[in-house]
């Protein structure tokens, strides 16, 4: 692959560009794994975008490997707090508000449910008070999760209309903030929609608890990946799939408040996969006596099936998946390789968001 940096990224970028083109953006949460990748794609589209979040979740991180302090103005701050998340929106003032904000591991959420339900649901309020008091505000995306359902363990996948629900704090918190959002969507102004996506891979994932990152860094040390649920099934997808599925969301929102509803963006259905399916593939691909092992899960309960059905974003926005799980998979693995090797996380990320977008446009 050779390298592509800024106007030729822009130049593969879909027809949308014309849309985010000079906008203004307010990314909450742009410092974590799926906010990094979001707010650059929109700085790429050529979007005026700004960031209010923690400092960076994990070391490393994407955030500041990609030096996108650089690229996009950043306001270090706490969405638990009222008055931080009002004055970022004052500051700002935004057309587009994207709420990826939040505590986003279901085992940590059982070590620190009040910090879980905190951040998850009364930010999510902070955030959607903040906006609604904020003129300038056309669209927000807030951005819950896959596990917002009550789930039944039921082979097929949840709609859009399945009942809210979660047996952890923090499947039930992202229900919640899918109620608030709801709430306030039909109670102060029309413009929220939201965002359920399945579980996101791709390269600047250092995230602890989550397979892949798991993967890499055991790979990476020689060490045995440690596998808790080999039979848990997961509906995986590239991270640059449900992003653009928020960036055509917001985009759709903008002009018509038919789009103001809750959304899955998920893999096709041949897509979810074990575990243990997950973790042979990559030992696979990366060969050098890589291996995997399963050792004993805590006591807590995570589910064991779950999928979403995505066909209503693929009828009314437009959108479907473009990597099978299989190419998602090497695109992770490569990204991570290359890092390893020397080569800069920025171009890495830069070069990934201009295949994707190659092959929107073919």
């Amino acid at each position: 692959m050779t390298g592509v940096r800024g106007r030729d990224v822009e130049a593969l970028l879909n027809p949308t560009r014309e849309f985010w083109q000079g906008r203004r953006v307010l990314v909450l949460g742009h410092t974590g794994f799926k906010g990094a990748w979001l707010s650059l794609w929109l700085h790429r589209l050529g979007a005026d975008v700004a960031g209010l979040s923690l400092p960076p979740p994990t070391q490393p991180s994407l955030f500041a490997l990609a030096g996108l302090a650089a690229l996009i103005p950043t306001d270090i701050g706490d969405i638990r707090v009222l008055p931080t998340v009002r004055a970022a929106m004052a500051r700002w003032r935004p057309e587009i508000v994207f709420h990826l904000a939040a505590q986003a591991l279901v085992r940590w959420s059982y070590r620190e449910p009040v910090e879980t339900y905190a951040t998850n649901v009364m930010g999510t309020v902070h955030v959607l008070e903040a906006a609604r008091a904020t003129q300038s505000v056309r669209g927000v995306v807030v951005v819950t999760s896959d596990k917002c359902y009550q789930n039944n363990e039921w082979p097929w996948a949840y709609r859009e209309t399945e009942a809210m629900g979660g047996d952890d704090p923090y499947s039930s918190s992202k229900g919640c903030a899918e109620l608030v959002a709801a709430a306030y969507r039909r109670s102060f102004f029309p413009a929220i929609a939201t965002a359920r996506a399945g579980n996101v891979i791709g390269g600047g994932d250092w995230a602890a608890d989550r397979l892949l990152p798991d993967c890499v860094r055991a790979l990476t040390t020689d060490q045995p990946i440690a596998i808790r649920n080999k039979s848990a099934v997961r509906p995986w997808q590239h991270v640059l799939e449900p992003l653009c599925g928020y960036v055509l969301l917001a985009e759709r929102l903008a002009a018509d408040n038919e789009f103001a509803d809750a959304w899955n963006f998920g893999p096709a259905d041949e897509d979810a996969k074990p575990v243990g399916w997950l973790a042979s593939f990559v030992v696979r691909e990366w060969g050098q006596q890589a291996s995997w092992c399963e050792v004993p899960a805590e006591a807590v309960h995570e589910a064991g099936a779950l999928k979403v059905d995505a066909s209503r974003a693929r009828a009314k926005l437009g959108w479907s998946p473009r990597l099978r799980l299989a190419d998602a998979l090497r695109w992770t693995i490569e990204w991570h390789r290359r890092l390893s090797a020397g080569e800069a996380a920025l171009v890495l990320a830069d070069e990934q968001l201009a295949r994707y977008c190659a092959m929107g446009a073919a």
